[in-house]
């Protein structure tokens, strides 16, 4: 009887062998064909691009984020583990030139359903139309000067005068993309709605059993858009000034759809110290436009912001440009953090 003993113990071996290598076959066959657990795997590069990826995907996704909550996307470096999720994705979502380890690692994954954000709108400051009508002119803020011919996805642009039209110079320290356009267009319902609809149709493309899911996904995300469009076009018609002083110069989309003017304290790091001729050039601003407040971003420091404050009698508040959400944000989500926003700038720009 014990001669029979080894028998099924090595049979029992046998078999967690090939169990495992079972297991193992799975595991590489999810990761081929960009599933995990039944649900397609989606790589996002940040919070605005997460968000979308989990309102339009909902349950039948699983989304992974690249940067965590609290570091700062712009300086993002990728560790060997996030760039094998990227290989491994079934759909990768990301805003080309805010995080430029995420776009090289992109280009090298060759994933074959990708979507730069940057593409499916228009990253010029200059060219929005104000929900008021009006041509977005000035109102883009002074933090720099005008965008290239081309912002590297098919969207020819003129050059501007520095200052008048919006956007940013090449050489007001936030010149994320090659041609210095701003990225941040999630700040704009009307341009991140517009994302939203390509994303639900890449999605479909992606994940084709399921895209009538992901496209009432999109058209719900953009209705709330819309909404949230609606909400700020109203609490910034009518105020005591337009114009707004802020650390991270964030808010060109913001502020040209609205009419507002943004005035940066020092381009892309919000806790650059700004020099003595830029702190006199905002005192006479502040003085001439009946500015009232210096913003800073929750995720920086609000030294230079109170700094400021404190040289020119200005008071400080939160303006988020809602590149994460952590523990001291305003809201658990873009909608509740944007219209902590919406109550920040109708407070310093004395809406009535």
């Amino acid at each position: 009887m014990n001669i029979r003993r080894p028998i099924p113990t090595a049979a029992a071996a046998g078999a967690a062998v090939l169990g495992l290598l079972a297991l193992s076959a799975c595991s590489d066959a999810g990761a081929a064909d960009g599933k995990e657990g039944g649900k397609l795997s989606v790589v996002a590069s940040f919070y605005p691009m997460q968000y979308l990826a989990e309102q339009i995907g909902g349950e039948h996704v699983k989304v992974t984020t690249l940067t965590k909550p609290g570091v700062e996307p712009h300086d993002l470096e990728l560790k060997p583990r996030q760039t094998a999720q990227l290989s491994e994705a079934g759909y990768v979502l990301y805003l080309k030139g805010v995080q430029p380890s995420v776009d090289g690692a992109i280009e090298k994954a060759g994933v074959k359903h990708t979507t730069d954000a940057a593409a499916l709108t228009d990253l010029d400051v200059a060219g929005i139309e104000t929900t008021a009508g009006k041509s977005g002119g000035k109102s883009g803020g002074k933090s720099g000067g005008g965008n290239g011919a081309d912002d590297g996805h098919g969207h020819g642009h003129d050059e501007h005068a520095e200052g008048e039209d919006g956007g940013h110079s090449a050489d007001d320290g936030h010149n994320h993309g090659e041609d210095g356009a701003d990225p941040h267009v999630w700040l704009d319902p009307v341009k991140y709605a517009e994302i939203a609809e390509g994303v639900g149709a890449a999605l479909g493309k992606a994940d084709p059993d399921n895209a009538a899911a992901y496209e009432k996904n999109a058209d719900a995300l953009v209705t709330k858009l819309k909404a949230l469009d609606a909400s700020f076009r109203d609490g910034l018609k009518n105020t005591t000034t337009k114009t707004f002083i802020t650390t991270h110069s964030a808010f060109g989309h913001l502020a040209g759809r609205y009419g507002l003017e943004q005035e940066g304290v020092a381009g892309v790091d919000p806790e650059a110290e700004p020099s003595l001729a830029r702190i006199k050039e905002l005192q006479s601003v502040a003085k001439k436009d009946n500015v009232t407040t210096v913003f800073f971003e929750t995720l920086a420091s609000d030294r230079t912001a109170k700094t400021l404050a404190a040289d020119t009698g200005l008071k400080t508040d939160v303006l988020d440009p809602l590149e994460g959400i952590t523990d001291k944000s305003k809201g658990r989500d873009y909608f509740e953090v944007m219209n902590a926003n919406l109550v920040a700038l109708k407070t310093a720009l004395g809406a009535k």
